[in-house]
């Protein structure tokens, strides 16, 4: 598959191309993920500056109207830097929620501070045990006035430590696993009893472990409907998510190929011998093939497919199975030095495994995507 872009897409690719190379190379990256907060406000800025979290949001809430599309070329450039900042946490799933099950009045609230780069928000749906099921929510929601109480316990929340805002999942009648009773609630991150562990991830940057005690919550949307704007959420975030992956898998093909130009073992490069280049053109074809289900997607997405989620499904696994084998391969390539910190290859590997088990991991979406074969 190969999409034609218009010209306006071909600006924004050739728009992030260039702020990112003037501004977000390898080592400004190792700066960023070093310093105490562990990405860029300034940069941050930028992206808002650039109209790049704008860019997912329809024109009707103030955004540029890009739609999946847009937000598949800013996540493939963010890919090939291995950007930290949370872009696909707060614009594409974040945002993508508030629009699609928000009320008028939480859209004009909320939306505005998201693209002008003022506010930060992360999803927490994740519990211990939940292994991937967005309808297992032991967390619970009771209503006390106008808001919601929430009690309860979040795994592993990319971007929370970073956030303003939490867009939290909680359970507010039936029983765990039931689809209905799980509805979403909007939570400021400093809320009182709201407990937070910060931890750095493999691929340097930070997520947190979330307590809640009877913190208060605003619902987002409709009770009882959560899990429904979650799939469609989830959908979207795996279009972002298969983008930005692409966009490693192309730089570590890249370079490893330019590694095996130079790297001399018995007096020739490494690139003359037979069993590399076999290796090498295998990483090129997993990476056409995880590029062409990837635009396969967000195509989908963008036109409402009928079959969205197993299209979903089916380029999770894909673009994650070929991420690994890439990643995997680079590594050998390069040898001991693919893992230091000093060379980027080994952070592209961390990235890419990182991806890999958010929103499902490969072996989940092999199945999913079965399952939803076997209902259609």
């Amino acid at each position: 598959m190969d999409i034609q872009f218009t010209e306006e897409q071909e600006l924004l690719r050739s728009s992030v191309q260039r702020l990112l190379r003037d501004q977000y190379d390898f080592e400004a990256r190792r700066k960023i993920v070093a310093s105490e907060e562990g990405f860029s406000r300034e940069q941050w800025k930028a992206f808002a500056e650039l109209g790049l979290l704008a860019a997912p949001f329809s024109e009707d809430v103030g955004g540029l109207g890009g739609g999946p599309l847009s937000t598949m070329i800013i996540a493939q450039e963010f890919g090939r830097h291995i950007v930290v900042e949370p872009f696909i946490e707060t614009a594409v799933v974040a945002g993508g929620l508030i629009e699609q099950a928000g009320t008028a009045e939480q859209k004009e609230a909320f939306i505005a501070d998201m693209i002008a780069g003022t506010k930060i928000w992360a999803l927490a749906w994740t519990e211990k045990g939940s292994r991937f099921d967005l309808a297992n929510v032991a967390t619970t929601a009771l209503r006390n006035g106008k808001d919601y109480v929430l009690t309860g316990e979040k795994a592993a929340v990319v971007a929370a430590p970073w956030a303003d805002y939490l867009i939290v999942s909680a359970r507010t009648s039936g029983h765990n696993h039931d689809r209905g009773g799980v509805s979403l609630f909007v939570v400021e991150r400093r809320a009182a009893g709201l407990g937070l562990k910060s931890f750095k991830t493999i691929d340097g940057r930070r997520a947190a472990e979330i307590s809640l005690r009877e913190v208060r919550g605003h619902l987002l949307g409709n009770a009882g409907e959560g899990v429904a704007a979650l799939e469609a959420c989830r959908d979207r975030a795996i279009g972002a998510l298969c983008a930005e992956a692409v966009g490693a898998i192309g730089e570590l093909n890249s370079a490893t190929l330019e590694y095996s130009k130079t790297r001399k073992q018995f007096g020739t490069t490494i690139g003359s011998f037979q069993v590399l280049q076999h290796r090498m053109v295998d990483m090129f074809i997993a990476h056409q093939e995880a590029l062409s289900l990837m635009q396969h997607l967000n195509l989908s997405l963008s036109t409402g497919d009928a079959v969205l989620s197993r299209i979903a499904s089916g380029a999770k696994s894909k673009v994650g199975y070929a991420g690994k084998f890439v990643a995997d391969q680079a590594v050998q390539i390069h040898g001991g030095m693919g893992m230091t910190e000093e060379l980027n290859v080994g952070h592209y590997f961390k990235r890419i495994s990182s991806i890999n088990i958010q929103f499902g991991d490969p072996a989940y979406h092999v199945l999913r995507y079965a399952q939803l074969g076997a209902v259609a």
